[in-house]
């Protein structure tokens, strides 16, 4: 299909352009994962877009027509969908992948998808999953029995949709950034309940919680986390937005430490994160991180005290980290 009509609608010059409707952008989507799709057409509409600014319609648009290419879930549905399409960061550990896993363990089972780029050893999601006994599927199939066998699993998206893969790799030509990495977020491809979602500019909160409930997702909460994750901060009382029901909902995070404090001044070794969950180490302020954001994943959930649950489940972990 030409995705010629797409770009004139976001093209036509001042006073005439206008974003596209939901049912516009699913079709261009649908164009633009075609195998033959123009490239140049396909590179004119992520930037047309990334000048004038997405909307939840587009953006909505967009992932639902992703979601159709990849079919139903192969097993049984993730309790909470939990995206990790970060890039550049290069200072602090992912403590959100003990709280993710906190989260399974407190029989929440969770799925983690995405791609991270240029980030420094440390910082590395990929990496630091198997120190941490969370398995890396390499296919739907795979991270769905891994769920099933474990409470979690990571799905890398060149597995999950190697189409949009493709479309979020063209900022290497581009030079630059694309809704692309906002419409990875909205995926739930497992079709949960519950997601949560980080953000590192604050007005994507509320696009990425409108788009949400136009897909119709019952459970969100979007957090401006560390280096774009959905991890907290626990010095500080965080404005969140998302759903709840279905509608519009906002709160504030609590600040569970009285103290000023940076997430790069917890522990940078790559092995503090071990460390951490199996008792050689202790940090008060690495495990706020994990707890607070363990926390805020489980209330998401429909998790009832989530505070206790997310303290209690860590005080009894299993710490052993074998996968």
């Amino acid at each position: 299909m030409s995705l010629a009509p797409y770009v004139q609608i976001l093209a036509r010059g001042q006073g005439r352009a206008r974003s596209m409707t939901y049912d516009e952008a699913h079709a261009a989507m649908t164009g633009m994962l075609a195998p033959d799709a123009d490239r140049e057409a396909v590179g004119a509409i992520l930037m047309l877009m990334r000048m004038k600014g997405e909307t939840a319609e587009e953006i909505a648009g967009f992932a639902t027509a992703v979601r159709t290419t990849l079919g139903d879930w192969p097993g049984a549905v993730p309790a909470l969908d939990w995206p990790t399409y970060a890039a550049g960061r290069t200072r602090g550990l992912p403590w959100f992948l003990l709280s993710a896993r906190l989260v399974a363990d407190a029989g929440v089972p969770v799925l983690l998808h995405g791609w991270n780029s240029h980030q420094s050893t440390g910082a590395s999601v990929r990496e630091a999953l198997p120190r941490l006994g969370i398995g890396m599927a390499g296919s739907v199939q795979g991270a769905a029995d891994r769920i099933g066998a474990d409470g979690i699993a990571y799905l890398p998206l060149e597995h999950l949709s190697p189409g949009l893969m493709a479309l979020l790799r063209l900022r290497d030509v581009l030079g630059l950034r694309s809704c692309v990495n906002t419409v990875c977020r909205m995926l739930n491809p497992a079709g949960a309940s519950a997601a949560v979602q980080g953000v590192f500019h604050p007005p994507y909160r509320e696009l990425q919680a409108d788009a949400a409930q136009l897909m119709g997702l019952p459970r969100l909460t979007v957090l401006k986390g560390g280096g774009g994750e959905f991890e907290h901060h626990p010095a500080k009382d965080i404005a969140i937005f998302g759903l709840r029901d279905g509608q519009p909902w906002s709160g504030l995070t609590g600040r569970p430490v009285e103290a000023h404090q940076r997430l790069a001044d917890a522990p940078a070794e790559p092995e503090a994160l071990v460390e951490i969950w199996t008792g050689a180490r202790t940090d008060a302020f690495a495990e706020a991180i994990v707890l607070s954001t363990a926390s805020l994943a489980l209330e998401t959930a429909g998790v009832a005290d989530p505070e206790r649950v997310a303290r209690d489940v860590w005080t009894a972990r299993n710490r052993d980290l074998a996968a």
